[in-house]
């Protein structure tokens, strides 16, 4: 898709999103597991263990390209608590007033990055948006090269590196 750029006013192609269909916990069961104990949905996930449960909710992240007119948007999944997962849903389901800020970590590692799920983040839900914008804890940046990235913003290049990474798998 073409769009003409506000910034610039060149035309460019639009980029795709990289998405996730499932948080990385989801995928990490197995497929019994997967069936007896997981609950996946377009927008939510729940997974039931023995001694817990825990909630997940689908969000974007978006990455600011320092030398481009358009920004490269990721389709993530974010833990809850299950007292903020079911007043999304409850948001969510019902259109009401959806304007709320969520606690949340990161469960959908990017493949250019080595780090283990628990990224803390910060969900904010709009009147006027989709799905949730996640938006990383900028205490943790010096120790993660994911939020130093989200911080600082990468380059075109390193953005369609991403994306051609990512559609080829």
């Amino acid at each position: 898709m073409k769009y003409l750029c506000s910034i610039c006013g060149k035309e460019h192609e639009e980029w795709p999103a990289i998405a996730w269909t499932s948080p990385t916990s989801y995928n990490e069961l197995t497929d019994v597991e997967k069936n007896t104990c997981g609950e996946l949905s377009e927008d939510y996930c729940i997974i039931r263990y023995p001694d817990q449960t825990d909630y997940f909710i689908r969000a974007v992240l978006i990455q600011d390209v320092t030398d481009n007119c358009q920004n490269l948007d990721y389709g993530v999944w974010v833990s809850l608590s299950e007292k903020s997962f079911e007043d999304y849903r409850q948001r969510h389901n019902t259109h009401e007033d959806r304007e709320a800020t969520y606690f949340g970590y990161l469960n959908t590692i990017p493949p250019e990055y080595d780090f283990i799920n628990g990224i803390k983040t910060n969900v904010v839900v709009s009147n006027g948006i989709n799905r949730p914008e996640v938006i990383p804890h900028q205490s943790d940046q010096d120790q993660i090269p994911f939020i130093q990235d989200y911080f600082n913003g990468i380059t075109t290049q390193e953005a369609l590196n991403r994306i051609k990474q990512f559609d080829s798998k």
